[in-house]
């Protein structure tokens, strides 16, 4: 298989999760028929975004819009972008429902600079994105090439010392190589989601990369970028295993594993004028 194979894998298991997670109590979009509603990723990071009223701002691999919606609900001129149309076909229709505008384009990411045919004063990706894209280098150039001078970036992803863990009779175990290149996937068959429900997926097999934080780090000022801040957190906005638990709608590792690992990271950068 080749890069156009891994993508299209992924396209469509990504329409079929789009039916599932729309339906799902995780995440409840109902929620959003209130105006003030905020997703809870938008929410907590809202501090390290600035002002972005009236702002122009993309969300790449937007999903099925709801912290594209949030971004709008901040006053940002929100366009979300993502691979999967059915996705986009579900985030059109909560922006509808929910009385808050948002334009949504279909692309491969590594198109996203071509398609979309402008410049941002703020670029955001959330959680879960860029584990989906072999090439980290190529991701930051489209990054570089959608922000303008001065405009802002945001990203928050799950932390790459995850990537590697599974959970085996109820010790965590590491099944996966944290190092990888970038033609050698990791491979998943898996018929459920993250999500509740019993919805099931019919294009199960997906492929992954992990991207440690330095390449990350190194592909944004490679491609001119500036660093403002680095965090990492000790908690995930989904169960990576089943041993770890809710609290406050955020997913934590038990008391025994809690302090002995990050789980996500975040980083905030800008474009120099």
């Amino acid at each position: 298989m080749d890069e156009e194979d891994w993508f299209e894998a992924n396209r469509l298991n990504w329409d079929d999760r789009a039916g599932i997670h729309a339906a799902s109590r995780t995440y409840a979009l109902e929620r959003y028929l209130d105006p003030n509603h905020l997703s809870g990723v938008v929410e907590f990071d809202r501090h390290r975004f600035g002002d972005i009223q009236g702002v122009a701002a993309v969300h790449l691999q937007c999903h099925i819009g709801t912290d594209t919606i949030s971004l709008a609900r901040l006053g940002a001129n929100v366009v979300g972008y993502d691979i999967s149309e059915r996705s986009l076909a579900v985030a059109r229709e909560l922006s509808l429902s929910a009385g808050t505008p948002a334009e949504f384009v279909e692309g491969n990411l590594y198109d996203a600079s071509s398609r979309l045919d402008r410049t941002f004063g703020f670029v955001y990706t959330g959680v879960g994105a860029v584990n989906w894209l072999p090439d980290i280098d190529r991701w930051a150039r489209v990054v570089s090439e959608l922000l303008e001078p001065g405009g802002r970036f945001y990203l928050r992803e799950g932390h790459p010392a995850i990537f590697p863990l599974e959970e085996e009779d109820g010790r965590l175990v590491h099944r996966y190589p944290f190092w990888h290149e970038q033609h050698d996937p990791v491979s998943w068959d898996e018929d459920v989601s993250y999500t509740d429900g019993d919805g099931r997926i019919e294009h199960s097999r997906a492929f992954e990369w992990n991207h440690p934080i330095s390449s990350v780090v190194n592909a944004l000022i490679g491609n001119g970028l500036v660093i403002d801040v680095l965090d990492e957190y000790d908690f995930l906005e989904w169960q990576l295993v089943p041993m770890m638990v809710e609290e406050q709608g955020h997913w934590h590792m038990p008391p025994g594993l809690r302090d002995k690992m990050p789980l996500m990271y975040s980083i905030a950068a800008h474009r120099p004028d």
